[in-house]
């Protein structure tokens, strides 16, 4: 069958990676792509936020089924277009994207299943997001509403900053997104990330993940988009992880059809467990970046056919055979990330890598120029491997990064320390 993955991320390279290992997959077109994509699949240039171009590529190309990776295409309908248009799609429609898109959508569904999370206020005036939080103090949470890219989330500490970016937010720091707000109450704990295959009636958990969201060692410093991650989590034990089920997972989707607006794809829940009894933080409508990527590690070739059953309603029938290990992926980013950094740097010895079942480079953001590999993004590079113990995972990804000459670049040092 042919195949259309859209997207240019580690995450679409690891979908990439898992998808080539199916004998099911004749030809792979990743749209955009990027370096480590085009190594072994077809790169296209596409407008992947237009539905009607992306319908044209893929009746152009005979495409049999269509993985969307990143949430801004599914916010903006276009696998909606794409089912519309004939084509088998893996991937929510725009209403059921509003999981992801709008932060007080996913409140409001919270509230009718009656699923546990942090108590909130939904602003769309500064002056009265201001009056919330001097009412309540901090710790608090402030987020922007809408998409801003795993960067509009602020875990204030102290209620000047809290302050400081209710008047980023409105101010425009997060264009459009932040527009309207969503505060808070702080939720102490341990995070992880449970992800569930969800076809519009069957909810097939399909593994657990821990990623990394600061810059610094030990969890220090800025938010980022992952600084790493590693699988299975183990605070997610199968006790929690079915209480999430049973509390979270099954009432919202059960919400969500009510409303008409039946959830297909996968449902990536981050939750926050304290005392054995989790509660939601956020959900995504796409797989996590760094998470899926230790996750497509694991899983291999019947991610694809997981996939295929979400979207043809089979997941009834479905099972996920896992094997007894654990991966861990180590992000590389610029020097300076997440703040200002240098686009255009070398990256040397990637050659020498190996790409094997067990370890694989996965490239974030990253283009072939002159013959040689440069950086094009903050996060650049997710060197994953998988091994029987964590601290076997660790070790076989960190002696990958010490492969890699990219002096313009840095990695943390301390991925899975939780669990190591």
């Amino acid at each position: 069958m042919n195949i259309l993955i859209l997207g240019s991320g580690g995450r679409e390279h690891a979908l990439a990676w898992a998808v080539m290992q199916n004998p099911k997959c004749d030809k792979l077109i990743v749209a955009p792509g990027n370096a480590g994509i085009a190594a072994i699949a077809t790169c296209a240039d596409l407008d992947i936020l237009n539905g009607a171009a992306v319908i044209a590529f893929a009746e152009e190309h005979a495409i049999d089924f269509i993985i969307v990776g990143p949430e801004a295409p599914l916010a903006a309908g276009v696998a909606d277009d794409l089912r519309n248009a004939g084509f088998s799609v893996f991937g929510p429609s725009k209403e059921a994207a509003r999981l992801e898109a709008s932060k007080s959508f996913t409140k409001e569904i919270c509230d009718a299943a009656n699923a546990p999370t942090a108590g909130y206020g939904h602003f769309t005036d500064a002056e009265a997001a201001k009056a919330h939080i001097r009412a309540n103090g901090a710790p608090i949470v402030v987020k922007a509403d809408g998409l801003a890219a795993g960067k509009g989330v602020i875990v204030a500490m102290d209620e000047q900053t809290a302050l400081d970016a209710i008047d980023d937010m409105f101010g425009g720091e997060f264009g459009a997104a932040g527009a309207e707000v969503v505060i808070e109450e702080f939720m102490e704990g341990e995070e992880a990330s449970y992800f569930i295959l969800v076809d519009g009636e069957t909810c097939l958990p399909i593994g657990t993940a821990q990623d990394h969201k600061r810059v610094g060692e030990g969890d220090t410093g800025l938010n980022t988009g992952g600084m790493g991650a590693y699988s299975p989590a183990p605070v997610l034990s199968d006790e929690i992880a079915q209480l999430a089920m049973d509390q979270i997972i099954r009432p919202t989707m059960k919400a969500m059809a009510d409303r008409g607006s039946p959830y297909q794809g996968v449902l990536y829940a981050g939750l926050m467990i304290k005392d054995g009894q989790p509660r939601l933080v956020e959900y995504n409508v796409r797989f996590g970046d760094p998470e899926c990527q230790v996750l497509m590690m694991r899983l291999g070739a019947q991610a694809l056919d997981l996939m295929q059953a979400c979207a043809e309603g089979r997941l009834a029938e479905a099972t996920v055979n896992w094997a007894d290990d654990h991966a861990l992926t180590v992000v590389m980013a610029a020097n300076g990330y997440p703040g200002a950094y240098k686009k255009g740097t070398v990256i040397n010895g990637l050659n020498s890598l190996p790409e094997t079942a067990h370890e694989m480079c996965f490239h974030a953001g990253t283009a072939a120029r002159d013959g040689q590999i440069v950086a094009t993004g903050g996060r650049v590079l997710n060197v994953t491997a998988r091994g029987a113990t964590l601290r076997e995972a660790a070790d076989r990804a960190y002696a990958m990064v010490d492969q890699i000459d990219w002096p313009e670049g840095f990695c943390r040092r301390d991925i899975g320390w939780r669990a190591l």
